[in-house]
């Protein structure tokens, strides 16, 4: 079936440069081509909409200020005044994302891409003191563009908090000056291009969710790190692997969790529930029940017993 209304949907806090994102898509990348575009604006920032320019590019500009008046027939009254090509909605940051996503579109409307902005410098502090509010800002998102990025944010940390919360977006760092940082979109504190990876503790939970979300490029490769063993009743059972993993902050002390990979080991029976080792593992990407598809699954080619280290924690900067 044709898609009739394509909607890309802008999240972020006030602020956050939604408007000014959604401006450059409009008047700089030229991504409408001059198609009949709506623009629905849910709230009123400091950056505005000169309705004059954008008419030039084919663009109508309505106003949504009240959530309860954010429904299906309101959009479908919209739809059905300008009869746009493509919707744009810039989404009120302290509306539920649910008010949205509750929404039964019509068959020949989709959602073709959620772009969330996030300011770097204050992203950390509403992180700690409205962090469901700013993590629900992101559950929908295909991008999330973090801007007015430096080089001592603590991207890190970021990235384990979106990822935590929504796997399959993509992080954006955008400098104060627009560019992109590529290398804050990469940055390892390991070379994964090497064959065997020592793993510090300070490495392990940047690994983690970067084995996670690229399991091809760890394929073959030998890791070591410290781990705590985790055996869950069916492993026990069965006596032939473990999970082993390290509990990790991802902004603070209520957010804690355990990351853990599958492993596979003869000496499954020797070690013990939350004992401690150092284990040396090859990676496979192949399937396993317990990541519902393919996965990273390690298979021991050594395992010590070792000490609990001092902070049994690991973090994500």
């Amino acid at each position: 079936m044709a898609i009739d209304l394509p909607i890309y949907l802008f999240t972020g806090f006030m602020d956050s440069g939604k408007t000014s994102l959604i401006k450059d898509t409009i008047f700089n990348s030229g991504f409408t081509e001059d198609a009949k575009t709506l623009l629905v604006a849910c709230e009123d920032g400091d950056e505005e909409y000169d309705e004059d320019e954008l008419a030039k590019y084919n663009v109508s500009l309505e106003w949504i200020e009240n959530e309860e008046d954010f429904t299906l027939e309101k959009l479908e009254e919209l739809a059905d005044k300008y009869q746009p090509e493509m919707l744009f909605i810039e989404y009120n940051g302290t509306w539920k994302i649910s008010t949205f996503s509750d929404i039964e579109l019509p068959e020949t409307w989709e959602l073709a891409q959620v772009l969330t902005t996030v300011e770097g410098p204050t992203f950390e502090m509403y992180l700690t003191n409205m962090r469901t509010m700013m993590l629900e800002q992101i559950f929908l998102s295909d991008v999330v563009i973090i801007n007015r990025s430096t080089d001592d944010l603590p991207k890190a940390k970021f990235r384990a908090a979106i990822k935590q919360n929504n796997k399959k977006a993509q992080i954006v760092y955008e400098r104060p000056d627009g560019s992109i940082d590529e290398n804050a979109m990469n940055a390892l504190p390991y070379d994964k291009s090497k064959d065997f990876l020592d793993l510090s503790d300070s490495d392990y939970a940047l690994f983690f969710m970067d084995v996670m979300d690229n399991p091809k490029d760890y394929n073959g490769k030998t890791v070591k790190f410290r781990a705590l063993i985790y055996k869950p009743d069916d492993y026990k059972r069965k006596k032939e692997g473990f999970v082993p993993g390290r509990f990790a902050m991802t902004c603070c002390a209520a957010d804690i969790q355990f990351l853990g990979l599958v492993c596979k080991s003869s000496h499954a029976a020797e070690v013990s529930h939350k004992q401690w080792v150092d284990l040396t593992a090859k990676v496979k990407y192949e399937f396993n029940r317990d990541y519902g598809g393919r996965g990273p699954v390690l298979y021991e080619t050594n395992i010590t017993p070792a000490e609990q280290p001092e902070d049994q924690l690991v973090y994500f900067s």
